[in-house]
């Protein structure tokens, strides 16, 4: 199936071809046509299956060429993200489909000086994208009205949820047409996600791409034990042995991010840091680094990297085991994007193997805990562990309980 069967307009297939891209994916064969016809989704895929062009394509095609003075400071489509990186990695999607359709749109994420974002929304802007804190600053100014919303979504719903912005979401549903179209898109899909979904949709067609909480099948999956204070020597000896051409780094703290990057550095390998510490600038030069193999490798704390969406990344290292599992599955799908592979590399110590538990009772298999082939380092003896892949019974899903 080809991009010009699934009924979107001809700027936005011009867009498309100028960006090189072929067929839809999966989730946008599914949700583009319904979209189209204004229909409320939801859509549930893995992290990596072209989630964001599910909603921006459709959103392209239903919103007209505006006319002359026809636009004012009135958005007709908002999208909400939870983090300020995701935010910009939507508008440059939608400056990338919508070259040809003389559509505006503007990011607004906090962090920033609002002066530029001002700028923008005098001269008028058609789509918003935005993180809700910042939204809601601009909404008590009066420099954003929402009464002409014809399309809302919110992207990486379950993320929103984790970091606690339900009730600023309800806040600016609020002040949106209550007669509009909403579009829901998430990698999980939680009760408490869908709880909220129950009061803001009506009807809501549901699309489920893989099964719920497994990661892409072309993400190569390995659990290594290491000893805490010798992950650095393993990680140096990854990056000196094998053929890793992008690697992004996950740490726990944001201390611990700008540590493994300073030691990284301090042997030779080019790395940068991004986390809610630095300043915009500083993640920005981070990522734009990273993108352009300037830097062969990114460390970032989850909440950072949710807006991490760089094709190419051949591996992901869990320098520091995920406590919550789903967070698991949000940090491996940064690699084996677009049905290309992957390897996900995960360093066990052995405080941390109480969370592996958690993660194989979330995904519904057992992974085999091993010393990594050809490294030398202090280790203690494992106990028999099930092969690698190894069916686990797997259980109706409750929420991860959040405890250390």
């Amino acid at each position: 199936m080809s991009f010009s069967t699934i009924g979107l307009s001809a700027p936005v297939m011009q867009g498309i071809a100028s960006s090189g891209f072929l067929s839809p994916t999966e989730i946008q064969r599914k949700a583009i046509p319904l979209a189209i016809q204004g229909k409320d989704l939801i859509g549930c895929a893995p992290t990596g299956t072209g989630k964001t062009a599910a909603f921006v394509l459709p959103i392209l095609s239903r919103l007209q060429r505006p006319q002359a003075g026809d636009r004012g400071r009135f958005p007709r489509a908002l999208i909400l993200t939870p983090t300020r990186e995701l935010a910009q990695q939507i508008e440059e999607t939608i400056h990338a489909y919508g070259t040809y359709t003389g559509l505006l749109s503007v990011c607004i994420y906090g962090g920033v000086g609002i002066g530029n974002q001002l700028s923008s929304l005098r001269q008028g802007v058609d789509i918003i994208v935005a993180t809700p804190g910042r939204l809601l600053d601009h909404l008590q100014r009066g420099s954003i009205t929402l009464g002409n919303v014809e399309i809302l979504v919110l992207d990486e719903a379950d993320r929103m949820y984790d970091m606690g912005f339900i009730k600023d979401v309800r806040s600016i549903i609020a002040k949106i047409p209550v007669n509009r179209q909403t579009l829901l898109f998430s990698a999980t899909m939680s009760h408490e996600v869908r709880s909220l979904v129950a009061g803001i949709q009506k009807q809501p067609h549901l699309i489920e791409i893989g099964e719920p909480f497994t990661p892409v099948k072309t993400v190569e999956q390995h659990f290594f034990h290491i000893p805490q204070q010798t992950k650095m020597d393993l990680l140096v000896h990854i990056l000196g042995t094998d053929a890793v051409d992008t690697m992004l780094v996950f740490s726990r703290t944001k201390h611990g991010a700008d540590k493994i990057a300073r030691r990284l550095s301090q042997a030779g390998i080019s790395s940068a840091a991004i986390h809610a510490n630095r300043s915009q600038s500083q993640r920005k030069t981070a990522l734009d680094g990273f993108k352009a193999r300037r830097y062969k490798v990114l460390v970032a704390t989850d909440l950072a990297a949710r807006g991490i969406d760089v094709s190419g990344i051949s591996h992901v290292v869990n320098y520091d085991t995920p406590v919550f599992a789903e967070d698991y599955i949000h940090r491996i799908g940064r690699t084996g994007r677009m049905e290309s592979k992957g390897t996900a590399l995960t360093f066990v110590s052995e405080d941390e193997e109480k969370y592996i538990k958690r993660i194989e009772y979330l995904i519904g298999s057992r992974f085999a805990l091993k010393r990594y082939p050809g490294f030398e380092g202090p280790a203690r003896s494992l106990p028999e562990s099930a092969p690698s892949g190894q069916p686990f019974r797997k259980r109706r899903y409750y929420r991860t309980p959040r405890f250390a």
